[in-house]
Formats: C-alpha cells, structure tokens, sequence
C-alpha cells in the first residue's frame, strides 16, 4: 500500500489534491448534516443571520475559496506545510460553495426543492472526476498513449482532437456526465457520441428534427433509461444530502 500510494500520490505531486478532496468531501457531508439538524429543529445549531439577512454558507465558502486558491498559487513549496494547510482551506471553501450550487444557478432560494438537488449531483460528480484523477487517469484519456506514442507530437494531438471531438458531440447530445468522464477515461465519450441524444438535446432539436424515427427512438430510450436509473439516484441524493421539502412555490425552509 505504501508503495502505491507513493508512486501514485505522493511522487506525482498529488498529495495536495488528495488533501483538497479529503476536505471538500468532509465538510461537505458536515454542512449537510448541520443543515439537516436544523431543519429537524434538535441540536445547538441555528441560522446565521446579520441585520435580518440569513448569511448563507457559500459566502464564508467563497472566502475560504479565494484564500485557499491564491495561497496555494503563492506558495512555493511541492506538497509542503503551506501547500497543504491551503489546499485544505481550498477543499472546505469548495465544499461550502458547491452545497449551495443550486442556489447560485438560480439565484434563488431553492436549498431544500427539487431544484436544490442539482448542489448534490454536481458535488457527487466533481468528487468522481477528482477521483479518477487522482486514480492515475490523464485528461482526454491520454495516460493510455505508449512512449513511442507520445514522442511522436502528431499523434498524440490526432488523439487529444479526436477524443475531444467525441466530447462536444457527447455535450451537444445532452450528456453532460459522460462528457465530463469521457475527458478522462478513453472510450467514454465515443460511447456517448454513437448512442442517441437527449430529446431536448441541442443535437436531437437540429438532426432529429427531419427524422421523426430518431426523434420517436430517443423519446423512449430516454423513457426507460429515466424510469430505471432515477428512482435509484434519486433515494441516493435523498441519503446524502436529505430529501426536499412538499412545500408551495415561493416558500422555502433553507435554515
């Protein structure tokens, strides 16, 4: 175990965003759980409030952000004491920005809706991508080019622009997550880009529109795929960051 963790952590210089996602992840899952407490009404915790303005945590967040972010640029050191006190502060600062993502995107209120619940899917993807790149994994899947591949500079950039292709078509396909993915593990993306879009789609509006077929095919892949994999993901965010409240629009509980 330590010699992986040395030559895939420690030697690579990624001892800092390991750091960074330990923090990220934790006080992410300590804000939801004061939250959660919160809203119930049981433990010492309350609202922060100044002036009658409710002081949401996403603005110590964006503090903590901007410390951590320019510490970390200023300090010289490769995985020393500085380095990792920012990256730390880095970590917890994104965690509290991300927690209220939803919030930002909407500049509204929406903690606790059913809109609140893209702040959960986009900390749970930001976590799996730092995890596969911590795994060893390259962006646009690079890491699996030979020696002799990445001497040669024109192949390695045929391969960086194909994957890269395979990526905008899988993004204009309304496939943001395996987009994402598909910049670092090889093949993800190709998958994305031969399989049919999203029937709201950027790409199904425009080439779907003449091939009522394609369009008629993607309208029940889509059915079927939401109807199998939503109920689980759903209780899954439900889990980790509480399940929205049934109240009226307009109204909020975000405490």
């Amino acid at each position: 175990m330590g010699g992986w963790f040395y030559r895939n952590i420690e030697e690579p210089g990624k001892l800092p965003l390991l750091v960074a996602l330990a923090s990220f992840v934790l006080t992410f899952l300590v804000t939801r759980t004061i939250t959660r407490l919160i809203r119930a009404g049981r433990g010492p915790f309350r609202n922060v409030s100044t002036g009658g303005t409710h002081i949401h945590h996403v603005v110590p967040g964006v503090v903590l952000i901007i410390i951590g972010g320019f510490g970390s640029i200023a300090s010289a050191e490769r995985a020393g004491p500085g380095t990792i006190t920012f990256a730390v502060i880095f970590g917890a600062g994104a965690g509290l920005v991300l927690d209220e993502f939803a919030l930002i995107l909407h500049l509204d209120d929406v903690y606790w809706t059913e809109a609140g619940r893209q702040s959960v899917e986009v900390v749970v993807l930001t976590t799996a991508l730092l995890l596969l790149t911590l795994g060893g994994f390259a962006p646009l899947g690079v890491n699996d080019l030979t020696e002799d591949e990445r001497d040669d500079r024109r192949v390695f950039l045929l391969f960086l622009a194909v994957n890269f292709g395979f990526v905008l078509i899988t993004l204009f396909k309304g496939k943001l997550r395996m987009a994402l993915i598909g910049m670092l593990v090889p093949f993800v993306a190709l998958i994305g880009a031969l399989r049919l879009a999203r029937p709201a789609s950027p790409w199904a509006k425009r080439v779907y529109r003449t091939r009522p077929r394609s369009r008629a095919r993607a309208l029940l892949r889509a059915f079927r795929h939401d109807k199998r994999w939503s109920g689980p993901r759903r209780r899954f965010e439900d889990l980790i960051g509480g399940a929205p409240s049934r109240l009226p629009a307009g109204e909020s509980d975000h405490h």
